[in-house]
């Protein structure tokens, strides 16, 4: 072997231990930003007018002062992360200031509309996902059909909202400010493109507090809204009387509309699951009328972004939802899908860089 050889071995396997110990420690960047959300920093980085230096974010979140620098370490992690940004003037006391992802994460309704704290909370919430893939290996050697939440957890995970208020809570929190944004993004991304023209009714299935319901019946106050999930999960719904909730379970049936509305449902569920879902799909919309089809709001695996970032998330979702035994799909495990619960043609429309809306046609 050359000398040559032997150095950019060496260079090789030095950046292969660097990336080692980053990869290593992902977790501390999530759970870092699962303790300022608790803490409330971005709000009150908000409070001060949008820039703070980490004593006057003591002052606002009660943090104790004996741990001022140990939440300096915090705040210099997260702003190289693009967390926070931080300005130096006089090279000591930092001023951080919010970024596009702390922003959303200011819990004040009247300066953030879209409140995304509640989502990471979920996301990032120690006890039902972080903790699931601490048996990731296990399961991967078991041969059962357990899911791997079943694994961790010795229950499904659905039972969870049923028997457990607060998960429930704050999965429903969660959804609905996700939902709300999404739709107000996707309303105005896609408005002129057509996919609701000529309905008079939809059903959001397995649309929770119908956040996207509401956001629909707003934009297109002619179409009938309704919402079907679980009667744990409509029990709590706060109506305003602009859309009907409706308690049931979209594996038996779904109430009759123009279109079916499934955002991020389908990639709870494995492939057969689809399918029934689907079927039911279609025996609530008309088949021979042009405004039949069903709308999905999911993520189709590499469309509509080149960006490295966007990918990841795609694929890092894909893998969380390895938990409930659903999947992320390319299209054409989505075509299959759809070809095998009776539906003869899509239309893929990609919205926000990394997710898309699939209209399928009976």
């Amino acid at each position: 072997m050359s000398c040559a050889q032997e150095e950019v071995s060496t260079q090789s396997l030095h950046a292969g231990y660097v990336q080692m110990w980053h990869h290593s420690l992902f977790h501390i960047k999530s759970m870092g930003l699962l303790c300022v959300v608790g803490l409330g920093i971005p709000t009150a980085i908000h409070r001060r007018g949008g820039a703070a230096t980490v004593s006057d974010i003591v002052s606002e979140t009660g943090v104790h002062p004996s741990k001022l620098p140990y939440l300096q370490r915090l705040m210099r992690m997260l702003a190289l992360s693009g967390i926070f940004t931080a300005d130096q003037p006089d090279k000591s006391d930092p001023i951080y200031k919010l970024t596009p992802v702390s922003h959303i994460l200011v819990q004040d309704s009247a300066s953030n509309p879209y409140d995304m704290s509640p989502l990471h909370r979920i996301l990032a919430r120690p006890s039902t996902a972080i903790s699931t893939f601490f048996s990731l290996e296990a399961w991967f050697r078991d041969g059962s059909a357990t899911t791997l939440f079943e694994m961790a957890h010795g229950v499904p995970s659905w039972s969870l909202t049923k028997n457990d208020g607060s998960y429930n809570k704050d999965m429903n929190d969660s959804l609905f400010m996700d939902s709300s944004f999404l739709m107000d993004v996707m309303l105005k991304e896609v408005g002129s493109k057509g996919i609701f023209d000529g309905l008079r009714s939809l059903v959001d299935v397995g649309g929770g507090h119908g956040g996207a319901a509401k956001a629909i019946a707003r934009a297109f106050p002619h179409i009938k809204c309704s919402v079907l999930d679980l009667e744990q999960v409509i029990s709590e719904a706060p109506s305003d009387g602009t859309v009907q909730f409706i308690s049931g379970d979209m594996f038996e049936s779904i109430l009759p509309a123009d279109a079916a509305f499934i955002k991020l449902v389908l990639d709870c569920w494995g492939d057969d699951d689809c399918v029934k879902i689907l079927h039911q799909c279609k025996r609530a919309i008309p088949s021979r009328d042009a405004r039949g089809k069903v709308i999905i709001v999911n993520f189709v695996l590499g469309q509509g972004t080149r960006d490295n970032v966007a990918l990841e998330t795609q694929l890092l979702f894909d893998v969380f939802m390895m938990r409930y035994g659903g999947a992320e799909r390319e299209e054409h495990e989505w075509r299959k899908i759809f070809l095998e619960a009776g539906f003869s043609d899509y239309k893929i429309t990609p919205i926000l860089g990394f997710q898309s809306i699939i209209e399928v046609f009976p």
